[in-house]
């Protein structure tokens, strides 16, 4: 069997190496990010409708400033940060399933003044009329590079899955770094911008049906049994 590679940050790399290997998987790879917290300005909670969270790691690194927050309803991207959100004692608005603008366009027609809590590397976005958003760095994401026993397993080839496009740009970044060759590699990704941001030359990239870990992760499990064929960059 194909081994898979992942390269997301943690807590994310666990959960998803465990799933796969609960799959029957061989999983190698480890986070190409270490995330920290910033220091950020707290603006008052009463001039806000609710919170914007497009990651739970503004959960796990905004700090003991998040309780002054606690009486504003959460609208999450998805699942797992919903999820986050409800074990920290917040309130939920709307959650996501499509990414972030998908999220905010589902509050189109409202008049909402929302905090958007982010990390420095952020997916803009384009904001619905009646809707005002001010943004709240509280996490960056630090670069790491591939673990040589990693480098030296994708040099024979592999399955890569790529949750975000931040660990799709770094993943390219090192990937070429190290001299390796695309061709040998299929890549897993979680949305088209994923892709876009991975680049071309790979021998090819596949769409999960759906941008959650459970559907990528199926998509590589069924790429992991399936021997490469030929070369190319097709977009699937």
């Amino acid at each position: 069997m194909t081994p898979l590679f992942l390269f997301r940050p943690e807590p994310g790399w666990t959960v998803s190496a465990d799933t796969a290997r609960a799959m029957g998987l061989e999983v190698r790879g480890a986070p190409l990010f270490e995330i920290e917290p910033v220091e950020w300005e707290t603006p008052d909670p009463a001039l806000y409708d609710g919170l914007l969270l497009g990651s739970a790691n503004a959960l796990r690194h905004g700090g003991k400033a998040l309780e002054d927050y606690r009486s504003l309803p959460v609208h999450a991207v998805g699942d797992a940060t919903a999820e986050a959100a409800r074990a920290a004692g917040f309130l939920m608005g709307q959650v996501g399933r499509g990414g972030l603008q998908t999220l905010l366009d589902s509050l189109a027609g409202r008049e909402l003044h929302l905090l958007r809590l982010a990390g420095e590397d952020r997916v803009p976005l384009a904001v619905p009329d009646g809707i005002r958003i001010d943004t709240r760095v509280v996490y960056r994401a630090v670069p790491r590079a591939i673990e040589e026993a990693d480098a030296q397993a994708l040099a024979l080839g592999g399955v890569v899955a790529l949750h975000s496009g931040a660990a799709a740009r770094r993943f390219a970044e090192e990937f070429d770094r190290l001299g390796l060759a695309r061709s040998l590699v299929t890549l897993v990704v979680i949305g088209p911008r994923v892709a876009e941001a991975a680049g071309e030359g790979w021998q090819s990239v596949h769409i999960a049906d759906a941008p959650g870990d459970s559907e990528i992760l199926a998509l590589a499990k069924a790429l992991c049994q399936t021997p490469p064929v030929g070369k190319g960059g097709a977009h699937e």
